[in-house]
């Protein structure tokens, strides 16, 4: 399964090996509240097929009638704004008075669509250079933490390997985490040595590991867009495959267990001579704190945490799992009724 960014660039690439006209529509920026983050893509085809999205469909709309009405006629890119005023704003579904700013780029073969496929298949991080007077593109290697850029002449588009998340375990919870992180764009793969837990186990778009999750680990060279859970409970699977993983630059490493086992467990990896500035990286007990019971709101709960850790968002240490549970325990009760 595709994130959708990646199907919007796969379906252009396709439509203009069909010889059909189309344009790749990019969010640019955004003022107030908007439905869809800067560098979100749409793709038209010239007989109003789309995929993607921009917005919440209102601005869709208006972009395919346009397409129906006038044709895609433009050889250059155009950018356009909606919601500069408060009727424009609630016309196109943009709530609080928000804007956004759109580039509008005809494609054709010289548009490299091709290629930056070819570099995405590769696990590259890439940037493109769309000449905004020419419509001349040209592809260069990008570095962790470039974002959209846009001057005058020229808008800078950063494209990379999708967001991963490895799974030790192919348990119930897993499954459960592995539907969710889909649906979210995630490119999947659970581990499981264990015949006995693979058996039967499938998820549509998930990709499922016979091997050692530590050999995994460091056959996927994990990079700061990768993450790794370890469900299986079984020291001899989730400790290596975490030592791996806590050495690597995946922003996130979390695992399941109670705050007693993540006592031993973090006394078993500081014996694997795993450095306390590694531990650090370690989210166990996994997850935040919601009252989670069942594996469905297991799931939401770590992957909630996940999502901050890779937002950049710091959350207060008063909600992960065992600080909450920690200070339930040694809160003062208060007597009901008089007991």
């Amino acid at each position: 399964m595709d994130s959708i960014d990646l199907e919007v660039l796969k379906t252009c690439d396709r439509w203009i090996h069909q010889g059909l006209r189309c344009e790749l529509v990019t969010v640019i920026k955004t003022w107030g509240s908007s439905p869809r983050p800067e560098g979100a893509t749409l793709g038209i085809c010239e007989d109003g097929r789309v995929v993607g999205s921009v917005s919440g469909g209102c601005i869709e709309e208006d972009l395919i009638y346009r397409v129906r009405k006038e044709g895609i006629t433009q050889t250059v890119p155009n950018v356009v704004t909606y919601g500069v005023t408060s009727d424009e704003a609630r016309r196109f579904g943009l709530p609080c008075g928000g804007t956004i700013q759109l580039s509008i780029e005809p494609l054709t073969a010289s548009s490299n669509i091709d290629e930056l496929l070819l570099r995405l298949s590769r696990h590259e991080l890439v940037a493109r250079h769309l000449d905004l007077k020419s419509g001349s593109v040209a592809l260069a290697s990008a570095s962790a933490g470039m974002s959209l850029q846009l001057s005058a002449d020229k808008l800078v588009t950063i494209h990379g390997p999708r967001w991963r998340l490895l799974i030790i375990g192919a348990g119930q919870l897993s499954r459960f985490l592995a539907q969710i992180a889909v649906g979210m764009d995630y490119q999947v793969i659970v581990c499981d040595p264990r015949e006995e837990y693979r058996e039967g186990w499938e998820v549509p778009g998930v990709e499922v590991s016979h091997a050692m999750p530590d050999d995994l680990v460091v056959e996927l060279n994990l990079d700061n867009r990768s993450a790794v859970v370890a469900l299986t409970h079984d020291p001899k699977l989730d400790d290596m495959a975490l030592m791996e993983a806590l050495k690597s630059n995946a922003f996130y490493v979390g695992a399941i267990g109670s705050r007693l086992n993540n006592t031993k467990r973090r006394a078993r990896l500081k014996d694997f001579d795993v450095a306390d500035a590694e531990l650090d990286k370690l989210h166990a007990p996994i997850g935040i704190y919601i009252g989670s019971k069942t594996p469905s709101e297991i799931a939401i709960s770590i992957l909630a945490e996940m999502t901050a850790s890779k937002n950049g968002v710091q959350l207060p240490e008063v909600i992960r799992v065992g600080n909450a549970k920690t200070a339930a325990q040694e809160a003062p009760t208060e007597a009901v009724c008089g007991v």
